[in-house]
């Protein structure tokens, strides 16, 4: 037994070898890389009387075949859609193509909708003056969540910002700084805005941009300023918006989307020195009845315009 352990060894010691010797053909960035061919020998020297030189070495073969990874296909990108409502209807708007097309008329929703917000998750809440409610974005059936009294200034902020790992939905009342519990309804104070201003109508936050809101007071009717999501306090004014009324807004890519209660659409672009705004009318179907009293935009909105 001993003697065919010994062999049983010798062998183990060769395959061992032989597989070492073939694992080192791996390249270190995960790619196979076959052996290269052996080179060719040199050619014999000529005769005595006039010696020529040899001839020159062959060259190696080539490698064997590469096999890449890479990241996989890209992730695709998010829809344009952006929301707006009036009191009892449910509007989408394309801001690629600047259409706005009818969802539907609210059912369910007890009450006139004062504004919406949209989830990473593109999922919509809304109050209304009854209480809180979540609206299927393609049918805009409402569910009640709770009766109540809530903001009509509405947004969620991405995870991070008030909660480590959950988005959160926030509002003001007036000037009040809240936070709503999307599934009990609690609300719960955070802080303030200050500097004199008030919420005119609406807030938006986007993860890896900012949060904006429409505000009135210190001759603003109304302005955009720059929030602190985590506390409500005033980072910026950014100016007039052209507008007043303006109960809602929405961001995509760049830009803020505004609605105001005389059924305004318009665009609002930041001046790339940081200096201002601009706000660029969007026409519409002409619809003398439409009426704006809110709007959102899900929490993972481009933040940057596509390339042209």
């Amino acid at each position: 037994m001993r003697s065919a352990s010994l062999l049983f060894s010798s062998f183990a010691l060769i395959a061992a070898a032989a597989f070492a010797y073939g694992c080192s053909a791996t390249n270190t960035d995960g790619t196979f890389q076959g052996d290269g061919g052996k080179g060719g020998e040199a050619g014999q020297g000529g005769s005595a009387g006039g010696g020529g030189e040899g001839g020159e070495a062959g060259q190696g073969g080539a490698g064997g075949f590469d096999f890449p990874t890479d990241g996989g296909p890209p992730e695709p990108e998010l829809p344009g859609e952006v929301f707006g409502h009036g009191p009892d209807r449910l509007y989408k708007l394309d801001p690629y193509t600047k259409e706005v097309t009818l969802v539907d008329y609210f059912e369910g929703c007890g009450v006139d909708v004062i504004d919406i917000a949209i989830d990473k998750d593109s999922k919509i809440f809304g109050t209304t003056f009854g209480g809180l409610v979540a609206i299927d974005k393609t049918t805009a059936k409402c569910t009640l969540i709770q009766n109540g009294s809530y903001p009509n200034s509405l947004s969620f902020v991405p995870a991070g910002t008030l909660d480590p790992n959950e988005e959160v939905l926030v509002g003001y009342q007036i000037a009040t700084y809240v936070r709503i519990d999307k599934v009990t309804g609690a609300v719960t104070t955070v802080g303030s805005l200050g500097g004199g201003y008030a919420s005119s109508g609406d807030i938006v936050s986007v993860k890896g941009g900012g949060t904006y809101l429409t505000v009135t007071g210190n001759g603003c009717s109304d302005c955009l300023v720059e929030v602190n999501p985590k506390t409500g306090a005033l980072i910026k004014n950014w100016g007039p918006v052209g507008y007043d009324n303006v109960f809602g807004i929405a961001f995509w890519a760049g830009s803020v989307y505004g609605f105001n209660q005389s059924g305004f659409l318009f665009e609002i672009t930041f001046d790339p020195n940081g200096s201002g705004i601009t706000s660029t009318q969007i026409p519409t179907s002409g619809d003398l009845n439409l009426i704006f009293w809110g709007a959102g935009s899900t929490t993972i909105a481009p933040i940057e315009p596509p390339p042209k």
